[in-house]
């Protein structure tokens, strides 16, 4: 069973959307319990500058960089099996605690390997700007 931590539960409307659009159950057991707050748009632009510098920025979602961001506004501890926000939480001094996963052991940085011509890039592409074929997260050998 998944239980809450004591004291106060904090997750973005996002979140809250992804539940529902999920019909996950968690939603109905934890509702009253949880406060539905938006981050400020500082605390957004940190995480979104240091997914810049992770190369983070293509392997979280709008919702997760949001949750990030609402941690750095609450000081919470934030609740999540999630690697790539594991990774930020880490560069971010976010204190973070995994759920169901043991978690992560050492915070990556990454890059965008092309599966056509094999060509890296520091960032995300749709697809690659030299042959159009998709890219592929890869870790940074500077790790």
């Amino acid at each position: 069973m998944e239980d809450l931590p004591e004291g106060e539960v904090f997750v973005t409307p996002s979140v809250v959307k992804e539940l529902e659009k999920y019909k996950d159950r968690r939603l109905e057991r934890w509702g009253e319990l949880l406060r539905t707050s938006e981050p400020t748009s500082a605390s957004i632009k940190k995480v979104k500058e240091a997914a810049s510098k992770t190369g983070d920025s293509g392997r979280v979602s709008p919702t997760d960089v949001e949750v990030l961001a609402l941690a750095i506004d609450t000081e919470a501890t934030l609740l999540t099996d999630d690697y790539s926000i594991q990774n930020l939480a880490a560069v971010l001094s976010i204190p973070y605690k995994s759920v169901g996963v043991r978690g992560i052991k050492k915070v990556f940085k990454w890059k965008y390997r092309c599966t056509g011509c094999g060509r890296v890039y520091d960032v995300q592409h749709k697809e690659c700007p030299v042959c159009g074929s998709a890219l592929r997260s890869v870790r940074s050998r500077e790790d």
